[in-house]
């Protein structure tokens, strides 16, 4: 740092120092550059009241302006404000619901990762999203919520106000990001959102951990309020097809089985998540505001909405065939991120001593043996398998809810990409090293 307190660049590592604080800049744009980007905040809103159209009639109807029905695709009752304004105060205080629960409920304090790989700066993490979800789905049960006369009822204007609000919070965190923090000194940013382009910037997010007091916005976000609407959505979308049709089909229970299962598996392993991506390099801008609170609850919710009309009836043994793919995918995603974790937090625990693995020049460790040696991202292969059986169980007459799974492999092969990229300027020469001793990413021996 100079003297005068004016910043500097250091060529090196491409982060500006002010104070005693490092303010990363992005020196590679993604997802397109700003064009990219700003095509991506226009087009994936649209995407979402798109599916759920589709949902709703079975198939893929793009006759948008032909009728009434399909004209008020891209904005829902607008010549009814207070509906969308009654929606918007439901959404606003299920968001300040959950806020409220993490406040009271009690919870474990812990220490995230390094923050920019100073070891130093750490920030504390309150968990008990494990706990929240478990009062939820317990006031649901216990009072009987019939969710489909609000959630079902109103889905796509409830979708379309949501994304609203993802703007105007993403557009908040952006301009708030120029703000000093409490100590008056610069927020720390992301270097994935720090490129000086306004339209880039806002897609990827500039602050890193934005934050009021001990609230971390996105580590908030990641797991409670769209996760958890997720599963009322579908729980929603099973009380509708008991009111039309007087049963729940076996693809209807299942779904919500499924979804309610991997949702609370991901909040009772809460503590995971401060160690991905996400957490520790993203910013937290639209791409997460919206992926988080918009994108997974209403594209998630998908073939659940679609079965209300559109159920296949299978089979007995079709439904086994497919519950038992789920518990494949389900055991190697949750053994092989425990066994990483496991590595990660006690290297000498007798579970994972036996593992080898190969030292870097950065001090860290890399594993060549169990799940992590068979393949470089084999927990996506556990993931994309349990997302698979969400669209197998919509049968096989329309290709309306495979969307999921097209997009979920073309998520999964993305992030993957992403992750090598980093760990390549991460690890450098080690990583080529890496890579050849585990050359496949998902398949052992395929891929």
């Amino acid at each position: 740092m100079s003297s005068t307190g004016k910043a500097t660049l250091n060529d090196k590592t491409g982060m500006l120092s002010h104070s005693n604080q490092k303010i990363p800049t992005t020196h590679a744009y993604e997802f397109g550059g700003p064009f990219g980007t700003l095509l991506t905040t226009l087009a994936l809103p649209v995407l979402v009241l798109v599916l759920a159209h589709w949902a709703k009639k079975g198939y893929l109807d793009l006759s948008f302006f032909s009728d009434e029905d399909s004209r008020t695709i891209f904005c829902p009752s607008c010549d009814n404000l207070p509906l969308l304004l009654k929606c918007a105060a439901g959404l606003c205080a299920w968001f300040l619901a959950l806020v409220i629960l993490w406040a009271l409920l009690p919870g474990l304090w812990v220490e995230g990762a390094p923050v920019h790989g100073n070891p130093n700066h750490r920030l504390p993490y309150k968990l008990n999203g494990h706990l929240t979800f478990w009062v939820v789905i317990g006031s649901v049960v216990l009072f009987r919520l019939p969710l489909n006369e609000y959630l079902y009822r109103y889905y796509e204007n409830l979708a379309f106000t949501d994304i609203s609000l993802c703007f105007l919070l993403a557009g908040y965190l952006y301009i708030s990001s120029f703000a000093k923090d409490q100590h008056g000194k610069p927020k720390v940013l992301s270097i994935m959102g720090n490129s000086g382009n306004a339209a880039y910037d806002f897609f990827m997010g500039r602050e890193l951990n934005p934050r009021i007091g001990r609230f971390d916005w996105k580590q908030f976000c990641e797991l409670r309020p769209g996760l958890i609407l997720w599963v009322l959505l579908n729980y929603a979308c099973a009380q509708e097809q008991y009111k039309v049709y007087g049963k729940v089909s076996g693809s209807m229970v299942l779904l919500n089985v499924f979804h309610a299962f991997y949702v609370w598996d991901s909040l009772h392993m809460e503590r995971a998540i401060l160690t991905t991506m996400d957490i520790t390099t993203d910013g937290f801008g639209f791409m997460l505001v919206f992926g988080d609170l918009a994108w997974v609850p209403f594209t998630y919710n998908h073939p659940a909405k679609y079965l209300v009309h559109h159920d296949p009836n299978l089979s007995a043994p079709v439904l086994a065939a497919i519950f038992g793919l789920y518990v494949l995918g389900f055991y190697i995603f949750r053994a092989a991120n425990s066994q990483k974790d496991m590595f990660r937090s006690n290297p000498n625990d007798p579970r994972v001593a036996h593992l080898t693995y190969m030292p870097t020049k950065r001090g860290t460790r890399l594993l060549t043996s169990g799940w992590w040696g068979m393949a470089r991202k084999i927990n996506y292969t556990g993931d994309y398998l349990m997302g698979l059986t969400y669209s197998l169980l919509c049968g096989f007459d329309s290709i309306v809810p495979y969307y999921y799974a097209v997009y979920f492999c073309i998520l999964l092969v993305h992030r993957s990409i992403r992750d090598d990229v980093l760990c390549q300027d991460k690890y450098g020469k080690d990583w080529d090293e890496y890579k050849r001793q585990v050359p496949y990413r998902f398949i052992p021996g395929i891929v």
